[in-house]
This record gives structure tokens, C-alpha cells and sequence, in this order.
């Protein structure tokens, strides 16, 4: 083969589709599998052409009714004639190799494919485009071709295969409950009905505003992290890194967050927050605070993250109303169902997302401003896809947070009191988490693990001596 030509095998290509002529048994393997453009001699993609309208007219693929396919397409000629047709079932004399020829086949076809995309991607970088578009376009020239290789196809039960996994999945749980256990929230009672955060699953935590999403999250974030040693990637749109690291120290410490802005900390609260930054710069927490952002752009920096470290556990994003849908450089109408549509697929791209990651990915979403009830499903805000592809959509809901003096004078409303309501839980059942939320330190706990804060000190406490030396001024983030 000369330098200049493309990768190719004349031969395997004739003697696939001599195997395809002459042995029934195979043929709705091959011709489900095979593409057309897996031929790189235009004779052999035209013959392929004709052998799938054949097979698709749910007759036998042989010499005679492949003729006449082609006569009828006009292409017999090109496709070189009878004669042509003719010798592939000659040359062919048994079907036993059948699979050799079709992995030098298909070897080759990714390999031109790499070819077309490698030039692509020279163009599109020779162009000057914009840096981060085109290290994407890149991404997913390559990831489209490596998804080829994906060749899942309908599969029956009958070898029982499938069905021994399930029941011994199912035996495994009996002889230990956590054997198959997700994430581990945190939160006892949410893990019980979830039985953890499971691999592939887009979980949705929404709430009005003001009401705690991002606390909730990053409180999960806290436990996979600094209790489990998991690796986690947040993406926060509408929070700077600096305020999220603020907010994971003082949950960590069970400090104030109010006190320590305001200089009031007590010596065993620097304390407990020197032991929350060590453990905090140990962690594989990784954060982007990119103001706008679209999914294939965090599926990119997740798969980097992935490839440098060896191991991703929780995407977290913080929130979906904030997100730009593919082509978001682009001017995007403001049309209510334009934005709907531009919801709808980029909650189908993170669940997508999800599954190729292999993790579970929350997203934070808003909820209507309707203080009158309850959230519920159809208040989630500009899409009703969020819904269709969540595995698990969770409310927050905080009565104290919308009640009145008068209520909370009365004590008819407990102050700190909130309710996780699962309204939808794809592979198990929905119920209600009762939660206490410590505003002081921005921190939801479990009714039973609720602590009280210190009393406030009557004078300023200096940080400990060193304290500088545990804040470094470099930090890491995901990477670029």
C-alpha cells in the first residue's frame, strides 16, 4: 500500500461479502453490524448497499437476488457487473474465517476514520477558532469514532446469562445488604430508601430559591470526599470557588459561617477549622467555577479528570438553569420554548453524560417562585424533561423559610425544620427525609445528629500561629 493511500484490504473486503453470498447463517450478523462505509472500494460499498435492501426485503441474500437488487438500483455495471457478483461467491469457498475478514474490515475503516478526523481537526485548528471549541471539536471527533466500536445488539434470554447475574445480584444482597450499596450520602435515613447514589444516575435536587440546594449538595460532596476519600467534580456556575470552599470548611469544622466573616471565632473553632483545611487540601474535590458552561464541556473536563487520576466517583453542577446548551457562543433566541428545548436537551445530555461516565451526576435545578404549597413535579422550572430523564428528582422543602412571625411565634412552624421529598425514584420508592438545617454553618444533618452551636464569644480570638502556612496560594483545579 502506498504511503498516500488510505488503509485498506481488497481482499478481506471480497471476502466478506463472499461469506455473506454463501452462508445464510451469518448473514443477519454481518448485515447488522457492517456499515457501508466500512468498504473503501466503491464496487464492494455498492454490492453491501444491495445485500442490505435485500435483507431488509426479508429475502435470501445469493447471487441471483443480489443481481437483480443491483439491476433495479441501476449500479450493476458499477458495482462490475455479473461477472463481479459472480466471483465473490467463488472465491469464497467457506465461511469459516468469516470473522477474520470482518476485524481487518473494520480495523481498517476506524483507522480512516481517525485519518478524516486528524484532518479535520488540522483545519478546524488552522481556522484560529477559538481554543476551547476546538480542543471539544477534537474530543468529539474521537469519542463518535470510539463509540462505533459499541456494537450492542437486541440479545435473548435463553442462554440465561443475564438472568443468573440478576439472581445472583439478588442472592449477594440477601447475604449482605450492602453489597451493592451507591455513594453514601451522609444522610442515614435518604441512603436507606436509595440504597446510595447508583453509577449512571442523573439525580436531581431542586428547590425554590433560598431554600438550600447548593448546601444539600455540597454536603454530599463533603461526605464522599472528606469521610469516604472519593474523588468528586463540582461544577459551579453561579458560586466562585472561593465561596464553595468557604461553605465546605465551616459545614466540616461545624463552624459559623457568620461568626468567622465576622472575626468571632473561639480558639477551639480555629481550631476545628485548621483540621477541616488539611483534610480539605488532601481531598480529590476538583472545582470549575466556569460562569457558563455546556455538557459536552464538563463530559470533556470529566473525562480528563478521569484520564489524569484514574478515578471519578460524583459530578456535581450547581445549576442547570445556568447552563448553555451545544453551541451556547452562539446567539440563543429567549423565547420561553426555545429555552425549553435548550433545557430539554441538555437534561438528556447529562443523563447521557452520567451513563458514559459511569457515576452518578447531580444537578441542581430551580423551582417556580409558588410559595403556597408544596413542590411537586410540575414545578419544575422551563422543562418537563428534567422529569422524563432524572432517575431521582428530590424537593427541598423548608417550611420556616416562607412562614411568618405570627407561625413561628406560635411555634406552629419548628425553625430549621426541612423535608427531602423524593417525588420520583426511577428503581425504587419515593418517600420523605426529615433533615434539620444549621443555617449558622450552612450544613443539612439528620433529625438525630443535630449539634448545638457554641455560644458566641464575648471577644475577638486570634488564628492559631502558622495558620497562613495551611493555605497555600496555588490551587488545583480541573484540569484545563
Amino acid at each position: 500500500m502506498a504511503n498516500n493511500q488510505m488503509p485498506h484490504n481488497l481482499e478481506a473486503e471480497a471476502s466478506i461479502l463472499g461469506c455473506i453470498i454463501i452462508d445464510g447463517d451469518i448473514q443477519s450478523e454481518l448485515l447488522e453490524t457492517l456499515k457501508e462505509d466500512d468498504f473503501y472500494q466503491e464496487s464492494n460499498r455498492l454490492v453491501y448497499q444491495a445485500m442490505q435492501k435485500v435483507y431488509g426485503a426479508r429475502k435470501p441474500v445469493d447471487v441471483v437476488t443480489l443481481t437483480d437488487m443491483l439491476e433495479r438500483e441501476g449500479t450493476l455495471e458499477r458495482a462490475g457487473g455479473l461477472q463481479r457478483v459472480t466471483e465473490l461467491a467463488e472465491v469464497t469457498p467457506s465461511a469459516a474465517n468469516y470473522r477474520q475478514y470482518f476485524e481487518i474490515v473494520r480495523r481498517d475503516a476506524i483507522l480512516r476514520s481517525l485519518i478524516r478526523a486528524a484532518k479535520g481537526i488540522i483545519e478546524v485548528s488552522t481556522e484560529g477558532a477559538d481554543a476551547r471549541e476546538a480542543v471539544a471539536f477534537a474530543e468529539k471527533q474521537v469519542y463518535d469514532i470510539s463509540k462505533q466500536e459499541d456494537n450492542s445488539q437486541l440479545a435473548g434470554l435463553s442462554d440465561g446469562v443475564v438472568v443468573r447475574q440478576v439472581l445472583g445480584k439478588f442472592e449477594d444482597i440477601q447475604a449482605d445488604p450492602n453489597s451493592f450499596r451507591g455513594l453514601e450520602t451522609g444522610f442515614k435515613h435518604l441512603d436507606r430508601i436509595t440504597n446510595g447514589l447508583q453509577k449512571s444516575d442523573l439525580i436531581v435536587i431542586a428547590a425554590r430559591p433560598g431554600m438550600g440546594k447548593t448546601s444539600l449538595a455540597m454536603n454530599i460532596v463533603e461526605n464522599v470526599c472528606l469521610n469516604k476519600g472519593k474523588t468528586a467534580a463540582v461544577f459551579s456556575l453561579e458560586m466562585p470557588r472561593s465561596q464553595i470552599v468557604q461553605r465546605l470548611l465551616c459545614a466540616h469544622a461545624e463552624v459559623s459561617m457568620e461568626k468567622a466573616l465576622s472575626g468571632k471565632l473561639t480558639q477551639k473553632e480555629w481550631k476545628n477549622l485548621m483540621i477541616a483545611s488539611d483534610k480539605l487540601q488532601k481531598c480529590k474535590l476538583y472545582i470549575d467555577d466556569s460562569s457558563r458552561v455546556s455538557p459536552a464541556e464538563i463530559l470533556s473536563k470529566c473525562r480528563r479528570l478521569y484520564a489524569s487520576l484514574g478515578s471519578l466517583d460524583l459530578v456535581m453542577i450547581d445549576y442547570i438553569q445556568l447552563m448553555g446548551g451545544t453551541g451556547s457562543s452562539k446567539k440563543v433566541s429567549n423565547t420561553y420554548e426555545n429555552r425549553q428545548q435548550e433545557v430539554a436537551s441538555i437534561t438528556r445530555d447529562l443523563k447521557i453524560m452520567a451513563k458514559e461516565l459511569d457515576v452518578p451526576v447531580i444537578a441542581l435545578s430551580q423551582l417556580r417562585r409558588i410559595q403556597t404549597k408544596e413542590p411537586q413535579l410540575s414545578d419544575l422550572r422551563e422543562s418537563g424533561a428534567i422529569e422524563q430523564d432524572a432517575d431521582i428528582v428530590m424537593f427541598i422543602n423548608r417550611p420556616d423559610v416562607t412562614a411568618t412571625a405570627e407561625d413561628l411565634a406560635k411555634k406552629t412552624v419548628v425553625k430549621g425544620a426541612a423535608e427531602l421529598i423524593l417525588a420520583k425514584h426511577r428503581n425504587g420508592a419515593l418517600g420523605r427525609v426529615q433533615l434539620r438545617f444549621i443555617g449558622e454553618s450552612t450544613k443539612f444533618v439528620d433529625v438525630e445528629d443535630q449539634n448545638l452551636p457554641d455560644e458566641e464569644p464575648t471577644h475577638y480570638v486570634a488564628p492559631p500561629e502558622g495558620y497562613e502556612d495551611a493555605f497555600p496560594d496555588d490551587d488545583t483545579g480541573i484540569p484545563e
